[in-house]
């Protein structure tokens, strides 16, 4: 046989032995592949890292709740103005120790602050030992507890600032907005920042119920 006939074979066996190389390497991928999806371990990691993410929202969120929220109570503990004239026996100004409504808000939008900062350290340990149940569903609990305190300050304070805004005439009672300009811009942002708290309890609330669905 000389050279030109053993040529081609040669090429062939070359060709066939790469090819099974390649087949190989593609059903050993695959087998790979196989086992990592069916490895429980591989979903722990993947349910952990969804969790992490979860958990570092959350912390945000509840910075952006304490702020909202500290906000609101500095802003209306700190709204009081008096006009700048007077009679002999009274002198016009507005605070808002003057309704107990707006007392009310400042007292609880302060606890619902307090509340916020003390659950900071247990949102850390959200995002470092994202697999943990109990200090989620404990955050759960107590943000529904201040979500509801909060929810009914800011909503007590929304009408008494809607009445000083445009009164009632059926009951006589006067629009004091048009008078009390400064007073009334600051308990009107106090209760819009409260809103803002709101809302983000409400998404916190949220994040918290799926994390705990998909534990």
């Amino acid at each position: 046989m000389d050279r030109s006939d053993s040529a081609p074979m040669i090429g062939t066996h070359t060709g066939s032995s790469s090819s099974r190389s390649k087949v190989a390497a593609k059903g050993e991928a695959y087998h790979v592949m196989r086992v990592l999806a069916a490895d429980p371990k591989h979903d722990h990691d993947k349910g952990a890292g969804w969790k992490k993410g979860v958990a570092v929202l959350d912390f945000i969120l509840r910075l952006g709740a304490t702020a909202a929220a500290l906000g609101a109570a500095v802003t209306m503990a700190s709204s009081e103005q008096t006009l700048p004239f007077f009679t002999q026996f009274f002198q016009f100004s507005a605070g808002y120790d003057d309704m107990p409504t707006f007392t009310f808000f400042v007292i609880a939008m302060a606890i619902v602050s307090g509340y916020l900062v003390l659950s900071l350290p247990f949102s850390i340990v959200t995002i470092v030992r994202p697999q943990l149940v109990a200090p989620r569903l404990l955050l759960l609990i107590f943000d529904t507890l201040a979500l509801t305190l909060n929810t009914s300050a800011a909503a007590a304070a929304a009408a008494i600032v809607y009445l000083a805004h445009n009164g009632n005439s059926d009951a006589n009672w006067l629009a004091i907005c048009q008078q009390f300009t400064d007073f009334c811009q600051q308990t009107s942002g106090a209760v819009v920042s409260a809103f803002v708290a709101v809302v983000m309890f409400t998404v916190l609330i949220l994040l918290s119920a799926v994390a705990l669905r998909k534990a």
